[in-house]
């Protein structure tokens, strides 16, 4: 009753976010200029076409030379078939739309800066000689993996950190407040989502009362987040209480990649020694106080130790951006408090949607090579590219126990209807799959042979694999593996199995739906 009477610190009134909001506000000024902005794009390219030889020959000269290019490339495989198809059926449209949104226009400024900034760290956090020899003895194919994510980034692999593993996200934000509690130095919060509620309430509440005493606060989330959940000057109300805030990349009136490349990240770091991993934003419907999706499953990590220090880099990474005089040594240098007797090895990492490292990808696809006995998997989304869809695959007909676990209530109707066009093919080769019938699944987790494990941000689909920032946890011989293990065991007793026959009972809306998108799913 206490906790529903504090619903801690509101700096917005009721009719002050939403789809009412947006309408009526900056956003839908801006929506308003994105569809002018398309309409006299596609008019550009008509009136462009007009110089083209109005010939059959023509024509077909073009686009074959179009689709030469496009197989020559070095495009994922699945996005290079949705580009064919677009240029073949529309050949002055398709090709003068697919060589604007590959210009890099909209983002090449956040690409040479933050590859700059990424170069500049690369030797921020040395990797321990010890940890990398000590891994290779207990586990080669670890040490493998440690060394391939290594090379991607500054992402050492850690042992002294103790590990704590969250089933849902209540008990992440109940572990928060009291972490929140004990700052005394810095607060990093990088989120996808930020809401107004309970959750951010009380968050929002610490916060506000740490940046008084004088702790560095600072909370970043995508721009995203001005469709529907806080206005334009939300960044301004939290500088007002001495938070300092940013957007990643606001949403702008002109047509661009750059929409593809969110900030889908979920980090908080306190003091150097604590970080929260993850895939629970800030709102209310991520610990069930409202509900959105029917029951909301959802997971997370805490680390506690040197490990830590690599999601600190990872959020001063993208606060930097567009700093002047970037910070980085001096939050590096806070003690870690490394836990002594931590059991593990500990690697967090990103993945960066600005070069050609796919990290997330790659480590899931190692995981499922190297599995011997089992690959159980979480995801809110499966639309896959033939790599995925491939190493799912072999995993299970080598005899490894690959189960998926999906939602049973979608949030989402296309993807959910995507999902399904890759079930058969799966099915066949031995991929077991289930959907949550409770509600809704947000985790994004991968356990293997309970030995190695992997918790973050990352979903099995296109925009989280290809075009997002990512972060994840990937996770070595930690004692709360077996817990993660059991946890799934327990809520894959509330799914359903998906077997041919209930695909053949499923809805026709869904299986059209899917059957027609099936060609756009890298661009969805």
């Amino acid at each position: 009753m206490e906790e529903e009477l504090n619903k801690g610190l509101t700096l917005l009134k009721k009719g002050q976010k939403g789809l009412v909001h947006a309408v009526f506000s900056r956003m839908g000024l801006i929506l308003l200029l994105l569809v002018l902005h398309v309409l006299l794009l596609f008019s550009a390219f008509r009136w462009f076409a007009n110089f083209l030889p109005h010939i059959y020959g023509g024509a077909v000269i073009f686009t074959v030379g179009m689709v030469l290019y496009l197989l020559n490339s070095r495009m994922n495989p699945s996005a290079k078939i949705t580009w064919l198809i677009v240029v073949m059926l529309l050949p002055v449209f398709g090709a003068l739309l697919f060589w604007y949104t590959q210009s890099d226009i909209g983002h090449r400024a956040l690409k040479e800066r933050l590859n700059r900034l990424i170069a500049q760290t690369r030797e921020s956090i040395p990797q321990s000689a010890q940890v990398m020899e000590q891994l290779e003895k207990d586990e080669p194919g670890a040490a493998a993996l440690a060394r391939y994510i290594g090379r991607t980034g500054c992402y050492p692999a850690y042992d002294k950190t103790a590990v704590t593993y969250f089933p849902l996200g209540e008990d992440k934000w109940t572990e928060m407040l009291r972490q929140l509690e004990q700052a005394q130095h810095f607060i990093f919060l990088e989120y996808f989502i930020v809401d107004e509620g309970l959750m951010w309430g009380r968050i929002l509440e610490i916060l506000a009362r740490k940046a008084k005493e004088g702790v560095d606060v600072r909370v970043m989330y995508d721009g995203t987040c001005e469709f529907s959940t806080l206005p334009h000057d939300y960044p301004k109300r939290l500088r007002e209480l001495g938070i300092q805030c940013k957007m990643f990349a606001p949403v702008t009136p002109f047509l661009s990649t750059h929409y593809n490349y969110r900030d889908h990240r979920k980090i908080l770091v306190i003091d150097g020694h604590t970080a929260f991993n993850g895939g629970v934003n800030l709102a209310d419907e991520y610990i069930n106080r409202i509900e959105k999706h029917g029951h909301w499953k959802d997971t997370a990590v805490m680390l506690k130790g040197d490990a830590v220090r690599s999601f600190t880099l990872m959020f001063l990474q993208m606060w930097n951006i567009d700093e002047k005089q970037p910070e980085f040594d001096r939050f590096l240098a806070y003690p870690a408090c490394a836990p002594e007797e931590a059991a593990g090895y500990v690697i967090p990492y990103g993945d960066c949607p600005l070069d050609q490292d796919k990290v997330g990808e790659r480590v899931y696809m190692d995981l499922l090579n190297r599995a011997k006995r089992y690959v159980h998997i979480m995801s809110p989304y499966l639309i896959l590219d033939g790599e995925m869809e491939t190493a799912l695959k072999f995993a299970a007909e080598r005899g490894v126990d690959v189960t998926l676990m999906l939602p049973g209530v979608p949030d989402k109707r296309i993807p959910y209807a995507l999902a399904m066009t890759h079930y058969a093919s799966l099915l066949d080769s031995g991929v077991k799959i289930y959907e949550y019938t409770p509600g809704f699944v947000h985790a994004k987790v991968f356990v293997c042979d309970g030995r190695e494990a992997v918790v973050g941000t990352i979903n099995l689909d296109y925009r989280s694999l290809y075009h997002h920032f990512e972060c994840a946890t990937y996770l070595c011989g930690v004692p709360c593996i077996p817990q993660m293990e059991e946890d799934y065991q327990a809520t894959l007793k509330q799914c359903r199995k998906v077997t041919l026959q209930t695909m053949r009972e499923e809805k026709l809306s869904r299986k059209l739906t899917g059957f027609l998108l099936k060609a756009l799913a890298p661009l969805l």
